[in-house]
């Protein structure tokens, strides 16, 4: 079962990298491939025979059965999910819908966000728009996005889980940022069964008014959540204006949204990231106690005469009652990877109790393996999935032998003799706490290869910091945070402000732990040969006592801890258009020196394109500092993520036409305005400035656009040019300018995203790329690039890539062969729910 189990969960992750589904007929062939290799296993089982290499072929045979069974089971979750499509016709239309709240909506400084389950669809003069049943949608307050385009019309009243609304929405198919090392939005709402994502539009600009239909539609999943906003509603209440609330929420019902980036920067460096949440460590607590108590009533027959446990013995109600609990816990928790994890495992050692058929640990892990990937193909695209079973499997692996006994094992009967040789409460503590700090230093240690692979860095005071925060959480914060959110007040406040308090005093002390410049081992990710030499090494450290040379398995880690940053060849330049929607962000990267044009976008007071797109990017290379860093102009999609980048990464210099009294320029050292003429050379590689003029900055005429920043990166003969949001003033100024002959350029980043007042003929023509990027998002507001601008460049010859449709676009410039090799992330990334 557990060969069938492993290859159950290979080939569902084979399926996962796939760039397209089979038909459902391959899929079904698949599915009765998977039957007769089964039952091939089975005719040499009943032939009885031992031989060792008829052993083996039952094992790769059941291997093979889960492997076409898994594949094929992905791939039909994922065409079933991918049906429910929003056709390509009906986005950016209006549409009003009749549906309930099917999730916890999440306030946020310009609305609110959830998820709606659509239960029918007012005909249009189109027809019926086939609109997926399930959609995510944000619901804007007047003037969220300022003067151009802002929703207009009265403010956004509550919502709830489970009322049933009518809303004029405007549609959209998924789609989020396409990049290396970065997170798949695309993947998480196919996950998610969200099909569709969109906004509500405001009474003015709809015939139709948004309003409540009804209080509560009464369904179990809308039960769920309305009892999870019940509960987040009373922790808010009783702390209010506290700092750490969203923290005590997340650990009563798992919802994370509301604790601060800053508060996340602190845990991950500590590496109690994984107890910020309801952990699987939270649920076992639970279910224990909730199922001791129950048990211990039961017992006493809840103080009557009815002698219960005569009917059902006491042990097998604690079982009941704990797996109970465990499952009203992991509802609360939003049913994460985790927590899915604990109750499955939970539910099979329950069951095997009660049938008296207690088997062994590994067969409680696969069968919980095979029932998260059965309900979800997807869990294992995240670390979480990883990490969770990564943890369990590492403590069994280095437990043989040593800790406790099997689970399988039969309970002993003492003698008198033994009962009074039993060891002192004392001596069990001390065993107890060597157990633990055993458990702790397997998982600090079987975990760093996954780690580093999964994230690029590893926490070097997790150790201590767990072996403080574990007991802390777990046993104080974590239960008083349960009962603080049931009981009535004043008892309800008084608990929940203990809790706090004591969490309050434990980030004070992570925060100093985090502010040491050796909390955290940073490194790029490794390749795959590296983590294998890795784990390979971590699993000979960890190996029974008795293995030869364990010590050997420090070898195996030289790999990974002399993993350096890769650099471009000399002779060589590399440059990454990241993806990050409506906005511009590029990495030059020369064999010694980088550079980051322009910072991405800002999208929220916790979200932008540097610590979205950029920075992940940037650790996952291994890269912690910047030579230089150019912000073209003050635009929001520009600049918005220098003051994020500033915090994480070390930069030494930067150019840009800010004022003087913005905070960016405040920030930022060794400041310098952008002139034409400044000049520098790295490794062969010339950087020319060529706007704006100094003068510009005399005069208060020009709006921020017109004092972009335009630098030119040239490599020998091959050259691109980076003109910000100049418009078609600027592009005259440079054309009839003194350094036109400088223009001249092979790939050019398109003018102010491509739109209708910049790009002109002239320009073009003066600067003859062969190839234009479009760093624009998708089915913007701006509609860039203009229809007619974007074929202007089709019209001259310039080929076009758009981020929108490539992904990340990198570019490599090669003096050597005298080319320019262009990659396009989608394509060479492809996955079958891109663009689906």
């Amino acid at each position: 079962m557990r060969s069938a189990i492993l290859g159950f969960a290979a080939g569902i992750a084979f399926l996962q990298m796939q760039a397209q589904l089979l038909p459902f007929e391959g899929h079904m062939a698949l599915l009765a491939a998977a039957v007769l290799l089964l039952l091939a296993c089975w005719r040499l089982r009943d032939t009885g025979a031992r031989a060792v290499w008829k052993i083996v072929l039952r094992i790769v045979l059941f291997n093979l059965a889960g492997l076409c069974a898994g594949f094929a089971w992905g791939g039909l979750m994922a065409q079933y999910r991918l049906d429910d499509a929003l056709p390509a016709a009906w986005e950016g239309h209006d549409v009003v819908v009749v549906g309930t709240i099917d999730s916890l909506p999440y306030r946020f400084e310009r609305g609110v966000r959830f998820n709606f389950n659509v239960e029918r669809v007012a005909p249009q003069n189109g027809g019926r728009p086939p609109v997926p049943q399930r959609v995510a949608l944000s619901w804007y307050s007047p003037g969220a996005f300022g003067q151009a385009g802002g929703e207009s019309g009265q403010a956004v009243p509550g919502v709830r889980p489970g009322e049933r609304w009518q809303f004029t929405v405007r549609l959209k198919r998924p789609h989020g940022n396409a990049n290396p090392h970065g997170f798949d939005y695309e993947v998480w709402l196919l996950e998610q069964n969200l099909r569709a994502t969109g906004s509500v539009r405001s009474d003015q600009q709809s015939a139709y008014k948004n309003h409540r239909l009804q209080e509560f539609v009464l369904t179990p999943s809308n039960a769920i959540e309305y009892g999870r906003a019940w509960l987040r509603d009373r922790i808010m209440s009783a702390l209010p204006q506290q700092k750490y609330a969203g923290v005590i929420v997340a650990l009563v019902i798992g919802d994370q949204r509301a604790i601060e980036q800053s508060d996340w920067s602190i845990f991950n460096r500590t590496g109690v990231g994984h107890l910020v949440a309801i952990s699987g460590l939270h649920i076992t607590l639970i279910s224990g106690l909730f199922g001791a108590f129950f048990g211990w009533l039961w017992r006493r027959s809840f103080f009557t005469r009815a002698q219960l446990p005569l009917l059902l013995p006491a042990p097998k109600v604690a079982v009941l009652a704990g797996l109970a609990a465990a499952l009203v816990y992991v509802l609360l928790a939003g049913f994460g990877v985790p927590a899915q994890r604990t109750l499955y495992m939970l539910c099979v050692v329950g069951l095997a109790y009660w049938t008296g058929r207690l088997t062994h640990i590994s067969y409680v892990m696969s069968l919980a393996l095979a029932v998260v990937l059965l309900f979800d193909p997807w869990a294992l695209l995240w670390p979480g999935f990883w990490l969770s079973f990564g943890a369990v499997a590492i403590i069994l692996y280095a437990s043989a032998g040593r800790v406790g006994a099997d689970v399988s094992a039969e309970p002993q009967i003492l003698t008198p003799m033994q009962r009074h040789r039993r060891p002192s409460r004392l001596a069990k503590m001390r065993r107890s706490l060597r157990a633990g700090a055993y458990t702790q230093y397997v998982v600090t240690l079987g975990l760093l290869p996954l780690t580093m692979v999964l994230f690029g860095q590893y926490s070097l005071l997790s150790p201590l910091a767990n072996a403080v925060a574990i007991p802390l959480i777990t046993l104080v914060v974590a239960p008083l945070s349960l009962l603080g959110s049931i009981l009535p007040p004043p008892l309800s406040q008084w608990l929940l402000l203990a809790a706090h308090t004591v969490l309050e005093w434990l980030v004070q002390w992570l925060e100093w732990l985090a502010g040491q410049p050796f909390a955290v081992w940073q490194a790029p990710l490794p390749p795959f040969w590296v983590f294998a030499l890795a784990l390979g090494g971590t699993l000979l450290l960890l190996a029974p006592r008795g293995w030869p040379a364990r010590w050997l398995g420090l070898f195996g880690w030289l790999p990974l801890i002399f993993n350096t940053p890769t650099w471009p060849e000399q002779g060589q330049v590399h440059v990454t258009a990241f993806d990050v929607g409506q906005g511009m962000a590029l990495l030059v990267e020369t064999p010694g020196h980088r550079l980051l044009y322009d910072t991405g976008p800002y999208y929220s007071p916790e979200s932008d394109g540097a610590n979205r797109v950029i920075v992940p990017y940037l650790r996952a290379r291994g890269i912690d500092h910047l030579d230089a860093v150019v912000i073209s102009h003050n635009d929001n999609d520009h600049s918005g993520g220098a003051l994020s980048l500033f915090k994480e990464i070390a930069v030494d210099r930067v150019y840009s036409s800010l004022a003087p009294t913005s905070a960016i320029v405040r920030a930022a050292p060794d400041h310098k305005r952008c002139q034409a003429g400044q000049q520098w050379r790295w490794d062969g590689v010339a950087f020319d400035m060529l706007y704006p003029a100094p003068v510009s900055y005399d005069s208060d005429k020009w709006k921020p656009n017109a004092r972009s920043c335009v630098l030119k990166v040239s490599l020998g003969k091959r050259a691109i040019l980076l003109p910000g949001d100049i418009e078609a003033v600027q592009e005259d100024e440079l054309v009839n300018g003194a350094d036109a002959a400088r223009l001249r350029a092979d790939v050019l980043l398109a003018p102010h995203h491509g739109s209708g007042t910049s790009s002109t003929e002239a320009f073009l023509q003066a600067v003859q790329p062969s190839l234009a990027l479009f760093q624009v998002g998708y089915r913007n507001r701006f509609n860039h690039p203009k229809p007619e601008v974007y074929a202007r460049y089709g019209r001259i010859g310039i080929r076009g890539l758009r981020n929108d449709e490539a992904g990340a676009i990198s570019l490599q410039f090669d003096k050597a062969n005298d080319n320019i090799s262009v990659q396009e992330y989608r394509r060479e990334h492809a996955r079958y729910w891109y663009g689906k």
